[in-house]
């Protein structure tokens, strides 16, 4: 067993070697390094290397603590807001019958592969799941340009964050689950929330801090949520709206960044190493590259409907215009719960790989194909603003 461990050791240091090889390539590239991790997980498996427990289990560990620092930003003042809510929950719904409806019309050729097995139920799951926005693009974006602070950063952020709740709910609801007598005991988490707390402010910075939002997340938030009979990521996202309206709530996030980053690392890894490599899921990905425009149009209509200026509307489209990490989570739980071919994650890391390639130009030149469209966007520009956005005259 020691030997075992050892070897499953070897492997996962080289693994990450792959990882960072494949994310420095990216990067200097002028692409997200998530590309290259997801692109790792392929070389490995193409080279012969199989998915190990370790990997398994830090995957694991990532998506948990993706959804922790999500529940630490759920700011309800902001998803409230209508730019927000109705631009997220309709984009969600239009963009996966469309989306569905794509795939549907491919489905009745029956001699295109993984197309034509689909039926509606799985079209509409897809669907779904290509509905997404990438949290980790669109906030890299917004971060290496400033914009997080602006009116279309917030609002991108907003819709972000909306729709990864979305995606929570569907993993709790999908997972059979049902919770069990143990389940009273969350009624309790309100009332814990004053301990909690006190054990947050006292918990200082650095390391502590870090061990804080691990151990709480993992123990009080998914383990808890288990033993309830409930989705334990779940339980994370709950964890973590808890302690959201805390003073160092931003604090604790920003602390669990980096090992949040490190252990998704694991998770494109597994995706890639799990994968049947055959040029069937390449070209399907490739196919799907046709609705990104669809996408960023719908996004751009319905922030334009909300009373929002064209250049504001068309940033917070280039900014959603791709496929997500989270769709990942989505369709490997499928995959899981037999809902859906395993071929179908290989389509969909593929897919999402390939729309930040496609979607990184637009966000780099935003402003100029901006200037570029003025004229034709300020015809459907709407004479109503939000409050942010109105004109005002001095004297």
């Amino acid at each position: 067993e020691l030997e075992e461990a050892n070897i499953g050791l070897v492997l996962e240091t080289v693994y990450f070697s792959m990882a960072f090889l494949c994310g420095f390539i990216a990067v200097k590239l002028e692409l997200p390094p998530l590309v290259g991790f997801i692109a790792s997980g392929f070389v490995l498996n193409l080279m012969g290397f199989d998915i190990t427990e370790g990997i398994e289990i830090i995957s694991s560990l990532g998506v948990t603590l993706l959804l922790f620092t999500i529940g630490l930003k759920l700011d309800i003042r902001i998803l409230v807001k209508k730019e927000v809510w109705i631009t997220a929950t309709t984009h969600i719904i239009i963009s996966s019958f469309l989306l569905a409806s794509f795939l549907l019309f491919f489905s009745i050729f029956k001699e295109i592969p993984l197309l034509g097995d689909l039926d509606f139920k799985t079209t509409l799951l897809l669907g779904f799941s290509l509905s997404f926005s990438s949290t980790v693009f669109a906030i890299k974006i917004l971060e290496e340009y400033g914009e997080m602070s602006t009116l279309h950063g917030r609002i991108a952020v907003g819709i972000l964050i909306l729709q990864d709740l979305f995606a929570v709910i569907f993993l709790a609801a999908t997972t059979g689950k049902k919770p069990n007598a143990y389940a009273l005991c969350l009624l309790g988490l309100p009332i814990a929330q004053k301990i909690v707390w006190y054990i947050l402010e006292h918990s200082r910075h650095g390391e502590i801090l870090t061990l804080f939002g691990m151990s709480f997340s993992l123990v009080a938030g998914y383990q808890l949520f288990e033993f309830c009979g409930l989705k334990g990521n779940l339980g994370a996202l709950v964890t973590g709206v808890l302690l959201h309206s805390h003073d160092k709530s931003s604090e604790l996030s920003k602390s669990l960044l980096k090992l949040k980053d490190l252990m998704l690392v694991g998770f494109f890894l597994e995706i890639g190493l799990n994968a049947t490599l055959t040029l069937d899921p390449f070209y399907i990905a490739l196919l799907l590259l046709l609705l990104l425009p669809f996408k960023m149009i719908i996004y751009y209509v319905l922030t334009n409907l909300v009373f929002l200026r064209a250049r504001t509307s068309l940033l917070i489209s280039f900014a959603l215009a791709d496929y997500s990490e989270f769709g990942l989570i989505v369709v490997d739980l499928a995959v899981s719960q037999g809902m859906l071919p395993g071929d179908w994650l290989t389509v969909i890391a593929v897919a999402v790989a390939l729309t930040f390639i496609v979607a990184s130009p637009p966000n780099v030149y935003a402003n100029d194909i901006y200037m570029m469209l003025k004229p034709f966007l300020y015809r459907f520009q709407r004479d109503k603003r939000v409050l942010e956005e109105e004109d005002f005259s001095i004297g």
